[in-house]
């Protein structure tokens, strides 16, 4: 096949390039879309464009077709598609239409670029700040995460301390799925979700004329659970009469539904957790001591958000991930002044908070970054009170940034990839925002970038 200067030219572009005729039928193909795709120029030439270009979103979504049909060019989208040899690829595409000299379309053009190398970075960045869907890059939290596995093989009961959003259910699933029972049941009941009767029917199951409404035999918690793992949260709710048939499974490793005859064994793994003060529960006699002492093997104590403030810049992209692929949104981000403002926030609802104000802005935001019209009204900088808010903004900007050099030993390339920021954008904030820099910035201590 004869290569002609448009080939040439092509096939000096690192991108991989093809064009279409208004039929989509590829009419020119480069050294790099061979290499990508796995497929030779004379192979590609004269065939449907679908048939090489195997992507994810060929049947109903062809961007191509978007741009031929709108005019309007699609910019670094990334998509899948699937090499000759069926092995998929992460690709970005951009596409555009062709137009000869007399301004008539005859085609179009999309170029992409291979997103392996990026995609693998991606996995070994987040790897490094997740354990068993759990998020952090806190020291607490990796204390905790390093002790994990030591007390998933245990069969000791564990004390899971934390307030309410902060992740205590996350972590007796981690602990269960790393344990010899991950084959096997996890079944969490919310112990201050119901009263004492219910609690007991629902832990401990009943045999049918147990009581008015009782017509079949119905398995408790503790059965369904068999082999597996008991969770029980806010167990700091539960009442004396109900601690002390707790206290007797424990011990005893058995129960009794309510109008049964025979004790069953409990063959479970039980992990409790709380969001109280048990230890000023038992010194005021509202939590029995013996209980106390038997669910209390394994002590693990949750830090509040408040505590981890670097994990919420993780949190938040974690979280737009996740409701961007619920909702169908592209939402990019967040501004650096969302990011202060969240940065700044007394979290009393913890996680939980903090996801519900990035959904709430999901509601408000249609595309690119969530800016600090889309918070909850709470969140939103005053409007009309002059300069005095447009300073606290800053300063929360300016603390938010001092405290991400801090952590980074002022490393100011470091800094600006954790903020997702270029470097440069980074140094006019730095210069905007007054922050005063050690005279050591962290890269004499480092590699000297």
């Amino acid at each position: 096949m004869e290569v002609s200067n448009t080939d040439i030219i092509l096939d000096s572009i690192a991108d991989g390039v093809f064009t279409v005729d208004l039929d989509w039928k590829i009419t020119s193909f480069n050294a790099a879309a061979e290499k990508i795709i796995g497929i030779s120029r004379k192979e590609a030439i004269g065939r449907i464009c679908a048939e090489v270009f195997k992507a994810t979103i060929c049947e109903n979504q062809c961007v191509m077709r978007r741009t031929m049909e709108t005019g309007e060019p699609v910019i670094n989208e990334e998509i899948k598609i699937l090499r000759a040899d069926g092995n998929p690829v992460t690709v970005s595409i951009s596409t555009a239409i062709l137009k000869n000299e007399r301004g008539d379309i005859i085609g179009g053009v999309e170029t992409f670029r291979d997103l392996s190398v990026v995609t693998e970075l991606r996995k070994e960045l987040a790897s490094r700040h997740t354990f068993s869907d759990i998020i952090s890059k806190n020291h607490k939290m990796w204390r905790l995460f390093d002790i994990l596995p030591e007390i998933a093989e245990s069969e000791s009961t564990v004390l899971i301390e934390g307030e309410s959003g902060t992740g205590k259910e996350l972590f007796a699933r981690a602990i269960h799925n790393l344990s010899p029972r991950a084959n096997h049941p996890l079944v969490t009941v919310n112990c201050g979700a119901l009263p004492d009767n219910l609690l007991e029917a629902e832990l401990f199951g009943y045999k049918a004329g147990a009581f008015t409404d009782a017509r079949r035999d119905k398995k408790g918690r503790f059965t369904l659970a068999r082999g597996g793992t008991i969770f029980l949260d806010e167990i700091g709710d539960i009442s004396p009469a109900m601690q002390v048939k707790l206290l007797r499974v424990i011990q005893e490793r058995e129960f009794e539904p309510l109008g049964a005859t025979e004790t069953e064994k409990a063959q479970v793994r039980i992990l409790t957790a709380t969001n109280q003060d048990l230890d000023g529960m038992v010194n005021n006699g509202s939590f029995r001591k013996d209980l106390y002492y038997r669910i209390n093997v394994v002590r693990m104590k949750i830090p509040r958000l408040e505590e981890r403030r670097e994990d919420i810049p993780l949190l938040v992209n974690h979280f737009i991930s996740r409701f961007n692929k619920l909702k169908n949104k592209k939402i990019h981000g967040v501004s650096t002044e969302v990011m202060a403002l969240l940065m700044g926030h007394e979290y009393r609802g913890n996680i939980r908070e903090l996801e519900n104000i990035i959904e709430h802005a999901f509601v408000l935001c249609r595309e690119g970054m969530i800016q600090t019209e889309h918070l909850p009204e709470h969140f939103r900088p005053a409007r009309g009170r002059g300069p005095g808010n447009t300073q606290s903004l800053e300063a929360l900007e300016a603390a938010y940034i001092t405290e991400a050099l801090r952590r980074n030993h002022w490393n100011r390339r470091e800094t600006a990839g954790e903020l997702g920021l270029h470097k440069t954008t980074l140094w006019r904030k730095i210069k905007k925002l007054s922050i005063v820099l050690p005279p050591v910035d962290g890269r004499t201590r480092r590699s000297r970038d």
